[in-house]
């Protein structure tokens, strides 16, 4: 992977191995950090945290293929979960980054958990925030019964309408109710996004994404010191959430107070707060894997050794 200049000096790109070229913002110096956007995002939607980050570390924040200014490829088998986790791998290794904490949200936090599973040498640290959408036993149906209708409605309606009813599902509510005003600038981006890539995203990246339950021997091989952050009012992650805490041994678990799905831009200081203590420890080399013993399954009395 080879970075790559659109014309025009502002506009950086990385290319992946498939000739995909990815927009990326670049702040800041020191440890690098990668930022991973969720589907209703873009690179636009880190700016809180490169503002916070770029204080102490190098930030990148990219646009993942099918959001422009990255390329939209017209091609389905272009999208894709692996495809999604290779391009964080385009970044890192694209800009010369060695290893990096790498911090995605929900779609985002997906592939930053594959990229724990597929290419761990790259990454220093995994922040998954509200993960979990359609992983719950029991929920994989009414998931691809709602993607399915989504895609159906972006191709019909265009991402300037669709964007307006996608913005408002259940766990975004309470975004709207703490910060109107930056609600409405999440909103705005989204309707922004192009059609063709969103409704090639939808489908092959957030439909057809393996279970995180069915993972679960990768997840407890995995290494890499992993923080997972759900909100407490984003209620179809905090099932999966409890499970990759105890299934990755190295992994803790956060829970945001009356908070929703979009975290980094609802309580951007408490988010900013949590990760910064979470890399500190892992840059100063004390973060630890758990106990094993503390899965024992037992309640009060420790087992007779």
């Amino acid at each position: 992977m080879v970075p790559a200049q659109q014309a025009g000096k502002d506009m950086p790109k990385v290319r992946t191995d498939d000739g995909v070229e990815l927009h990326y913002e670049d702040a800041g110096r020191g440890t690098p950090m990668v930022f991973v956007h969720e589907y209703a995002g873009d690179h636009r939607s880190w700016e809180m945290q490169l503002r916070f980050f770029s204080r102490r570390y190098r930030c990148i924040a990219f646009a993942a293929r099918g959001y422009p200014p990255s390329d939209v490829p017209s091609d389905p088998e272009k999208y894709s979960q692996d495809r999604a986790t290779d391009d964080i791998a385009a970044v890192i290794t694209g800009l010369g980054l060695e290893k990096a904490h790498v911090v995605g949200l929900s779609m985002g936090g997906f592939a930053t958990l594959h990229l724990g599973l597929r290419h761990p040498r790259l990454a220093r640290s995994l922040v998954a925030a509200g993960v979990g959408y359609g992983a719950a036993p029991g929920k994989a149906a009414q998931f691809h019964a709602e993607t399915d209708a989504a895609i159906a409605r972006i191709r019909a309606e265009g991402m300037e309408r669709f964007g307006l009813t996608y913005s408002r599902g259940p766990t975004r509510l309470v975004f709207e109710e703490k910060d109107p005003r930056g609600y409405a600038e999440f909103q705005q981006q989204l309707r922004e996004h192009s059609t063709e890539g969103s409704a090639l995203t939808m489908n092959g990246v957030q439909r057809r994404r393996p279970n995180l339950f069915d993972l679960r021997e990768g997840f407890a091989r995995m290494t890499v010191p992993t923080l997972i952050i759900a909100g407490d009012e984003d209620d179809p992650t905090l099932e999966a959430s409890i499970y990759l805490k105890r299934t990755i041994p190295s992994s803790a678990l956060l829970v945001m107070p009356k908070c929703g799905h979009t975290m980094n831009l609802e309580d951007p200081d408490a988010f900013n707060r949590a990760v910064l203590d979470f890399v500190t420890q892992v840059d100063g080399g004390t973060w630890r894997n758990r106990i094993p013993e503390s899965l024992s399954g037992g309640i009060i009395a420790a087992k007779e050794r």
